[in-house]
């Protein structure tokens, strides 16, 4: 698949991946990233799967330290030196909690490794869905400190999961009920929940 967001995946066609260490099987809470750019509903569907699952969940934007937001709302993307700290917290966030789900972008490998040196447990539920949808999104959303203009760069920024990450992809077309409910199936059937 591209990453221009030609190409969608949904619940049915997505793959698991669990990779050794990873905490499939052994029945503890979940530690869960809801991934994905801006605007395919991470913070929505992430606070309905915690609840769903009876786990804390974290906003990862409420992370970020005020020059990143400030950065952002100027319309300039942030770099890998802006992301390390804030991915660390992220990961930390994670490692402090008996399971947990945060929503975060973890948008590169590299990203998703910085959250996993400090929660090796970690799963991801990628949400992903076109340019044009998550653009539409983006302009009605109001009140966002991440502008329109910056949507381009976090396509071109995004890394899929590899094949041996913990993770499943869902396409965003779908409601964020139904992607929570086919989120929460997986969780429990691979034993993370």
């Amino acid at each position: 698949m591209s990453t221009d967001g030609t190409s969608l995946y949904d619940a049915s066609s997505a793959r698991d991946a669990t990779p050794a260490g990873g905490s499939a099987g052994r029945g503890a809470p979940p530690r869960v990233v809801v991934m994905g750019v801006s605007s395919c509903g991470k913070s929505t569907v992430g606070e309905m799967l915690a609840l769903k699952l009876g786990l804390p969940f974290m906003d990862g934007d409420d992370l970020h330290p005020a020059e990143n937001i400030a950065k952002m709302e100027s319309g300039t993307p942030l770099d890998d030196d802006d992301r390390w700290p804030w991915l660390t917290l992220v990961g930390r966030w994670l490692a402090d909690h008996d399971g947990g789900v945060i929503a975060c972008s973890a948008l590169k490998r590299s990203y998703r490794d910085r959250i996993r040196e400090a929660a090796p447990d970690t799963v991801f539920v990628h949400l992903h869905g076109s340019r044009e949808l998550m653009g539409a999104r983006m302009a009605a959303r109001p009140g966002h400190f991440m502008p329109t203009s910056l949507l381009d760069s976090q396509f071109a920024t995004l890394e899929l999961l590899g094949d041996d990450e913990a993770g499943r992809v869902y396409d965003v077309s779908m409601t964020p009920g139904d992607i929570t409910d086919h989120a929460a199936e997986w969780l429990r059937r691979s034993g993370e929940a």
